[in-house]
């Protein structure tokens, strides 16, 4: 049976999503805000889920029309037999997000939806199902747009990019898929040296060891889609096998972090300890500006501490222009990825963006701001924007 399928992302890595979905033979793709709709069978679902290493949910659909009130969304969520897809005994929960949605209250279109599948339980077996909000056995999600309805079934559970890795973080960690999508706009390939100098919790480091190891994302832990009543086991170890088989033995993989504050330091080693990758990366306690590239050329990559408390901002700009010097003086032939919100990041170091890449880390909108360390040729004392 072939299904309609939608794919979030962060926002600002659809066409990289589009490419990935097309890799895994997805029909019918199509990038829209914030992600990308596409058709396919259930082993194609599973695999999306197994091996996307940009999306955030695949969800499945299981009705859509045209709606004006509170109402008619209970009407329409009534048709649905939501037995076909999960038995009374386990719990769920609604998600409504919505868009120019002509409603009052996303809370009481909430509130409707889920009144609608507990009287269709009724309706059908006598009893209805309960609600968990936290851990629930089943996620329905509901998108309102200006005159139509889309109702989902979620068959990712917890969102992808909780890789399944138990993970140590410090403050405001990047999201892991997010990190793959820079990796992936950076142009970096495994096997070419990458270095992070800012590593932080090593998302980075852990995304790049695993791209470079063929290790499949979603390889180490569970989905939504095996709570589903149509859930093929079989044909779900078959695949999870399939890619166990095929990633490669722990090898160092000319991947290189560092970070001045020695808890990111430990942080990040304990997290790749912990995934099994610790053998792949080399992590060093290092101030930036004493950073050394490792090689003659490569990519670097950072997400540098946001200024979020007073008095960061002016540590920020105090900083900034060394990070600059010591790019120009040690860098020549690496280009350098930024991931920040902070867009004084380029004039503060001097040097001047080869690209803007506008992405959301989360609901912050940053840049990924490209600078391409050829010798000579950056040494801009002005920039005029």
């Amino acid at each position: 049976m072939h299904y309609q399928f939608f794919a979030t992302c962060p926002r600002g890595l659809e066409s990289l999503l589009e490419e990935e979905l097309k890799g895994l033979h997805a029909r019918q793709v199509t990038p829209t805000d914030g992600g990308v709709g596409f058709a396919g069978d259930l082993l194609l679902c599973y695999r999306a889920n197994l091996e996307s290493r940009i999306a955030t949910r695949i969800l499945l659909r299981v009705a859509k029309g045209h709606y004006s009130n509170e109402d008619e969304l209970y009407q329409s969520a009534c048709k649905v037999d939501w037995s076909e897809w999960f038995d009374v005994e386990q719990d769920f929960m609604v998600k409504v997000t919505g868009v120019k949605c002509p409603l009052k209250s996303l809370e009481f279109a909430t509130l409707r939806i889920k009144d609608a599948v507990c009287d269709r339980f009724r309706e059908g077996v006598g009893s209805r199902p309960s609600i968990d909000t936290r851990e629930p056995d089943v996620r329905i999600h509901a998108y309102l747009g200006a005159e139509e309805y889309q109702l989902y079934v979620d068959t990712s559970g917890n969102p992808l990019y909780q890789r399944g890795l138990r993970r140590a973080s410090i403050e405001a960690p990047l999201r892991e898929n997010l990190a793959a999508g820079i990796l992936k706009l950076s142009g970096w390939q495994p096997g070419t040296p990458l270095l992070d100098p800012m590593c932080g919790s090593g998302t980075f480091l852990l995304e790049a060891a695993m791209i470079a190891l063929d290790i499949a994302p979603g390889s180490n832990r569970s989905f939504g889609f095996e709570k589903l009543r149509n859930f093929n086991a079989a044909a779900w170890q078959s695949l999870r096998k399939q890619a166990k088989s095929r990633a490669k033995p722990v090898t160092f993989q000319k991947l290189y972090g560092s970070d001045a504050d020695l808890r990111a330091v430990r942080v990040t080693r304990k997290n790749l300890e912990q995934a099994g990758l610790l053998n792949a990366v080399q992590v060093a306690h290092r101030d930036f500006v004493e950073v050394v590239p490792p090689a003659a050329e490569g990519v670097l990559v950072a997400n540098p501490p946001y200024g979020v408390r007073i008095g960061e901002d002016e540590e920020l700009a105090a900083l900034y222009p060394k990070m600059g010097e010591v790019l120009k003086k040690q860098f020549a032939g690496w280009n350098a990825y930024f991931l920040t919100n902070d867009m004084r990041l380029p004039k503060l170091m001097r040097l001047a963006p080869s690209k803007r890449t506008p992405l959301f880390n989360g609901a912050l909108e940053c840049r990924l701001f490209e600078i391409k360390m050829v010798a000579g040729s950056n040494r801009k004392e002005k920039l005029h924007d």
